[in-house]
């Protein structure tokens, strides 16, 4: 795996190529240390996963991320800072970060990456308690108005509780292919990309 390494603190940004390549499994082929160099290294290298820091001189990791994933929506971004900010974690799911995790969990960011390689969303238990208060609606919500039927709606809860396909499959007496298939519809219906912003849509409109 290929990533490259944002964080305005060389001595960390330096630490983390050291831990990580020291895996076996990760080759760090850049170091950034502003949103600036983000951009210009994410456009350079194409790296499988950028792990970034939020807090930086000049440009933040959010906004820089905004702008990487505005030309490349399919740039997986990892944010990694010791920051647990209410505002810091809704942006990063709004604008489609794949991950959000504190440095609090050094042991968990080798894991993170792999799993966000993989395709997944991850975000740190102290982020994931957070996303109901974060993201619960003012007002009762017609998910009828989204096309959405009882079914999809169902579904749509269980994925926003954190069940996986086949949890979700055994919940509501269905295949997994039966389940994938659903969940494909749902996204189409709400122009969404993946399971991470259908939670932040069920949490906004629940």
């Amino acid at each position: 795996m290929k990533i490259i390494v944002i964080d305005d603190d060389n001595l960390v940004a330096l630490s983390l190529k050291t831990i990580l390549e020291s895996t076996g499994n990760i080759e760090v082929t850049a170091i950034g240390h502003s949103g600036e160099d983000a951009i210009a290294l994410y456009s350079a290298h194409k790296p499988d996963v950028m792990l970034m820091d939020i807090r930086m001189q000049g440009m933040t990791g959010l906004e820089a991320g905004e702008k990487i994933l505005a030309s490349d929506s399919s740039a997986k971004i990892l944010y990694l800072t010791t920051f647990s900010d209410d505002e810091y974690i809704v942006k990063a799911l709004n604008i489609g970060a794949k991950g959000y995790i504190l440095k609090q969990d050094f042991n968990g960011i080798e894991p993170a990456l792999q799993a966000v390689m993989n395709g997944q969303s991850v975000f740190g238990d102290q982020v994931i308690s957070k996303l109901p208060e974060l993201m619960s609606g003012k007002e009762q919500f017609d998910y009828s108005r989204c096309g959405l039927t009882d079914k999809e709606w169902e579904l749509t809860t269980l994925v926003a509780q954190g069940l996986s396909n086949k949890e979700i499959a055994s919940e509501m007496f269905l295949s997994e292919g039966t389940v994938r298939n659903y969940l494909s519809q749902i996204l189409e219906k709400l122009d969404l990309r993946d399971r991470t912003q259908l939670a932040i849509f069920y949490f906004n409109h629940k």
